[in-house]
């Protein structure tokens, strides 16, 4: 198993493409801790532990230092140490630039990227302590090309690859790599409103002619937190059927 033992800790694991990055590493080996405002957190641990893995689940924001702290705490007193960190919550508030409102821009700003910078700058003091961690945060295609109502996603998305990098600078001597994974048009419980002849149109503008899964996208975080990735790190490893070619 490619992760056994290792203590990983996802954000927004609850459904979509965090139920399915707990779902693998939980079967790679892997103590999974799901950290989610979704109540569905709490049934997906319990699938996983039904198959004999192990998860455990935290009702816990992403914006919220002290609860991160104090999770992060308890986490390390009870394994003795803190991994993996995948920082996959994240929110969408989409509207074109001269619609969107200053609200609308700070909520996707404050969890897509403070989110981001709070869990990584607690967690990390960690996995210093233990001189090993696997950083992945979930960027996306648009933070790379951009797209059309999308001002503030996309901007959070760039910043997160951005902010990858310089962690990378900063925490590579305490043997912490530190990268981005940009995910294109994934098939997830947000996506299933779209209407079918859209989605076909979507799937027509990808060079694969379909959508990805959740686990397509899983496979690329399984990748980059193994040890297998170890020389690994400052990188946006894009999954999105050739769209970003």
């Amino acid at each position: 198993m490619r992760l056994k033992n290792k203590v990983a800790i996802v954000t927004g694991g609850a459904r979509g493409i965090g139920k399915a990055v707990s779902d693998l590493f939980a079967k790679q080996g892997a103590i999974v801790i799901i950290w989610d405002l979704l109540a569905d957190g709490e049934k997906t641990a319990k699938e996983i532990s039904e198959k004999g893995n192990t998860a455990e689940f935290t009702k816990i924001s992403v914006t919220d230092k002290v609860a991160i702290e104090k999770e992060a705490e308890r986490i390390f007193k009870a394994y003795g140490k803190i991994d993996i960190l995948i920082n996959n919550a994240g929110i969408t508030k989409d509207r074109t630039l001269h619609n969107i409102s200053e609200s609308e821009w700070d909520a996707v700003i404050e969890v897509n990227l403070k989110g981001v910078f709070l869990c990584t700058q607690v967690i990390s003091k960690y996995m210093k302590d233990t001189n090993y961690g696997r950083i992945v945060s979930a960027a996306s295609n648009v933070g790379l090309r951009g797209n059309f109502g999308q001002t503030n996603y996309s901007a959070t998305k760039a910043g997160v690859i951005a902010m990858s990098k310089t962690w990378t600078v900063e925490l590579g001597k305490y043997g912490i790599t530190a990268n981005a994974l940009a995910p294109g048009f994934t098939l997830t419980e947000m996506t299933e409103q779209i209407p079918e002849e859209h989605l076909e149109g979507i799937k027509k503008q990808i060079p694969l002619q379909k959508a990805a899964t959740p686990m397509d996208i899983a496979h690329g975080y399984l990748y980059l937190a193994s040890d297998e990735a170890s020389y690994v790190s400052g990188i946006c490893l894009t999954i999105d059927g050739g769209v970003s070619r």
